[in-house]
């Protein structure tokens, strides 16, 4: 009896740590994936504006030139956008630069795949590769810049914002639209509720990118947001928008 009852607590304690470690590395040290990547040239050193995520111009939006376009498979339909990703060259004795020094990127655009040409050519962004298409100035700093594309490895990371969530506002009396950007931790965003003076919480709709939607009118009052991400972390910021808040400003919120 004894000796059953100290096998059983053996096997729960080993069950424990098993599950404590896995989680360990899920949870802080993600281990190292491989993948790909190139740049686009751009003479503000950042990548393209107006990309699949929806925040305009990146300067602005606090990413610059540490942004990055993901091939459809990182991009999952732009859940991912916002997402902090550790990235370094590796594997490459010509273009890799020695140390295997790494940038930490934003998700903001999507690589779209080009079946027309080779997966090894060309179509860096073909399903089901795992790509990065980074701007020339964050990727001279882990390689070579005359290299056409080099193996490199990354990983999810946390990402360190200054300030607080941004909620920037659009759309009219009938349809209601904020993107959120500067998001901290993950910064993948997976779901929006709004509130305003005169109603309940209300859950919004991803509607592309980090743009969420609602119907409803709040024209007139002050609005509090609660976003949550992919961590399960959420945030709630009161009163964010005052109740004579206008369609193309940005307000300021909490940060996690």
């Amino acid at each position: 009896m004894v000796v059953a009852y100290q096998m059983g607590a053996l096997k729960a304690m080993l069950l424990y740590l098993i599950i404590h470690q896995t989680w360990k590395i899920t949870a802080d040290d993600e281990e190292w994936k491989s993948a790909t990547a190139t740049y686009v040239k751009e003479t503000n050193g950042s990548i393209v504006v107006e990309g699949a995520c929806g925040y305009a111009d990146l300067h602005k939006a606090t990413y610059g030139k540490y942004s990055a376009g993901l091939s459809s498979m990182l991009f999952n339909r732009g859940s991912t956008c916002g997402a902090c990703f550790e990235v370094r060259c590796v594997d490459h004795i010509l273009w890799c630069l020695q140390g295997s020094p790494s940038v930490i990127l934003t998700a903001t655009d999507f690589c779209p795949p080009n079946y027309g040409l080779s997966a090894d050519y060309g179509g860096w962004c073909n399903f089901p590769k795992e790509h990065f298409e980074m701007s020339e100035a964050a990727f001279t700093e882990i390689a070579e810049r005359k290299a056409d594309i080099v193996p490199v490895q990354h990983r999810r990371v946390k990402g360190v914002r200054r300030g607080g969530l941004r909620f920037t506002v659009s759309g009219n009396f009938h349809f209601y639209q904020v993107l959120i950007s500067n998001v901290g931790l993950d910064g993948e965003v997976i779901a929006v509720k709004v509130k305003g003076s005169k109603t309940a919480w209300i859950p919004m709709a991803r509607n592309w990118g980090q743009n969420w939607q609602s119907n409803v009118n709040l024209i007139g009052q002050p609005l509090s947001f609660e976003v949550t991400t992919s961590s399960r972390k959420t945030l709630t910021s009161y009163n964010v928008a005052p109740a004579n808040w206008q369609f193309g400003q940005t307000f300021e919120g909490k940060q996690f």
